[in-house]
């Protein structure tokens, strides 16, 4: 299988700057943190943490409750301080991405679960030639040089996946896509089209269904979300082509149907999903399991997030829908201490991260 532990481009490290005025080229000196200030009152309602963002992608708490958000078009990293401690957001710097028209460029990002003791996050990208995995040091509110652990995943206009987790088992998932081609998804020679299961060093991980294999599961269109819940299960969210989106649970070695079926087709060769939606209602994006067990979809084409009730057996409840065109289309979710976090993905270059209460999604 095509994967690397060669070193990545050169991009060296960038000093953070602060926010409004993200596309500024000059970089301003690193915040100052000499005042103390006092927290600030717990917000009520809404509260825009970011904005003015060219699609905003991907976040990533850390351990501290700050977070990173990749920032797809321009393959910057902002870091997001702790709401409520009074700093203020920075370009913490970019990563080496090619950007064309189409989805490639800036795309996932993973904080592993030793972040505390080694000061790493993995960043899914774009190049000339393929969508990447690399190793991106943390120091002092900077990128380090990244180091790329894994390589060969197709690229193309569309359907360029890129959402990387950290399991509870301590590997990478990798959601990709087929890249616009279809044939992709069912060959198990190529990385297109699959779930893939990795160490932090880009190796197939061990116990991985095909040997030495990093393929964990087949038979995906374009994967953009992937979350676990209390009991260890896998769920991905999976961008139909004309009929049905979906919500999967996902089995080690499965095939998930497609181009062969889009949405339930009740053949014992493939994986039902275990909701499905028209295209015009979803076209979803990142997913979170919240405080509630239940499983939050962010949508794009449809402008929401939907909540899926959970049973003890896997079985999924009647979703509903929230936030209908409130903010446009939404590209990922995360809950974050006692609020969850979207980013939108409007194409505007005014793209932001938004905090909300839990009862806007329905989550309390």
């Amino acid at each position: 299988m095509p994967t690397s532990t060669a070193p990545g481009p050169s991009t060296g490290s960038a000093t953070p700057r602060t926010i409004p005025e993200p596309r500024r080229s000059t970089p301003a000196a690193r915040p100052s943190t000499a005042t103390t200030r006092a927290p600030a009152p717990e917000p009520t309602g809404p509260e825009t943490l970011l904005s003015g963002l060219d699609i905003a992608w991907s976040v990533a708490p850390l351990p501290d409750g700050s977070a990173l958000v990749s920032e797809r078009n321009t393959g910057r990293v902002y870091h997001v301080p702790k709401p409520g401690t009074g700093g203020r957001a920075t370009v913490a710097g970019h990563l080496p991405i090619s950007r064309t028209e189409g989805e490639g460029g800036l795309l996932g990002l993973a904080v592993p679960h030793d972040f505390d003791e080694n000061s790493v996050f993995y960043a899914y990208y774009s190049t000339d030639s393929d969508n990447r995995i690399a190793a991106v040091p943390w120091r002092d509110g900077v990128l380090g040089e990244p180091d790329v652990i894994f390589t060969g995943i197709p690229r193309g206009r569309n359907h360029n996946g890129g959402r990387i987790a950290f399991g509870p088992d301590g590997f990478l998932y990798v959601g990709t896509g087929e890249a616009g081609d279809t044939s992709l998804a069912q060959n198990l020679s190529s990385l297109g089209g699959k779930i893939l299961r990795i160490t932090t060093d880009g190796d197939p991980a061990p116990g991985n269904p095909f040997g030495g294999s990093p393929i964990w599961s087949y038979g995906h269109r374009n994967v953009q979300g992937l979350a676990w819940d209390s009991r260890g299960r896998l769920w991905a969210s999976e961008f139909g082509q004309n009929t049905y989106d979906e919500l999967n649970r996902i089995e080690p070695g499965r095939n998930y149907g497609w181009p062969l079926v889009e949405g339930r087709a009740g053949k014992s060769d493939f994986v039902d999903p275990v909701a499905q939606w028209p295209t015009s209602q979803m076209s979803p994006s990142g997913i979170a399991v919240g405080p509630d067990g239940a499983v939050y979809l962010a949508a794009l084409r449809g402008e929401s997030a939907w909540r899926v009730p959970v049973a003890a057996d896997g079985a999924a409840g009647p979703p509903a829908r929230y936030l209908q065109g409130k903010y446009g289309r939404i590209r990922d979710i995360r809950f974050v201490g006692d609020r969850v976090w979207i980013t939108t993905s409007n194409n505007d270059r005014r793209d932001r991260l938004v905090s909300l209460p839990l009862a806007d999604v329905g989550a309390r």
